[in-house]
């Protein structure tokens, strides 16, 4: 017999089990973005645990953006579902993005200044198709995650160095999940694209100080995630 298979067993956090019973009333009461849920007290009492196993479940739903808390307000809905992402892995997420974030501005910074200096017209022209993009992404109602990711890779593309482009497609993965942490932040998607605008007009004009300034002040925002002030323990 393997050591493996003697490793401890997992136990499931009372709050866990609270996610689940909130994710099958949910789906079990056709409830859908916008509803509210019931308050703490109430579905303490009907689940028979403390407010406090409830509230660090409402904590952990809205860490995922899938409710919104309005402070005195109530609990709502952001989508038609509660399919929420195992704790394990959002625990490994919370301990990666810092890393992925500090290396997004080193590298982004960079590009952005780069491309001030180098970018060619057809660099110009695909920046604001992505811009488009992700404009018309969020007026349609989405996060602007395709518009975020094609704008992005267009920055990437108009700073014309292979070896830097090379580090950003080595952490592309890791990206792309700092990019839906930061989007799915209520009002997100609308800053972002003005924080990408103010960057397209730095390197069109050929400033490479206040592009690199621009893209700096950008992904430090991105940083600004509920998920790093989320306490696990």
């Amino acid at each position: 017999m393997s050591d493996d298979a003697l490793r401890p067993m997992a136990r499931t956090r009372l709050y866990e089990q609270v996610v689940e019973r909130l994710r099958s009333h949910v789906a079990d009461g056709g409830l859908r973005a916008g509803d509210r849920l019931p308050p703490e007290r109430e579905l303490a009492q009907r689940l028979g645990v403390s407010r406090a196993s409830v509230r660090q479940a409402i904590v952990v739903l809205e860490v995922q953006g899938l409710v919104e808390v309005r402070h005195g307000g109530g609990t709502y809905l952001v989508g038609d579902s509660l399919d929420a992402e195992p704790v394990e892995r959002l625990m490994e997420r919370r301990r990666r993005l810092p890393d992925v974030l500090e290396a997004r501005e080193a590298l982004e910074t960079k590009l952005a200044e780069l491309a001030a200096e180098r970018r060619t017209e057809d660099d110009l022209t695909a920046i604001a198709a992505a811009l488009d993009h992700m404009e018309r992404e969020i007026a349609g109602g989405g996060h602007g995650v395709e518009g975020d990711r094609l704008f992005h890779a267009a920055v990437t593309a108009a700073a014309h160095s292979a070896l830097l482009a090379e580090f950003m497609r080595s952490i592309a993965e890791q990206i792309a999940e700092s990019r839906t942490e930061s989007l799915r932040q209520p009002g997100r998607p609308a800053r972002s694209l003005a924080q990408h605008r103010a960057i397209q007009e730095a390197i069109a004009a050929g400033r490479p100080g206040p592009a690199a300034t621009a893209m700096r002040r950008h992904v430090r925002t991105v940083a600004k995630v509920r998920l790093l002030s989320w306490d696990p323990s």
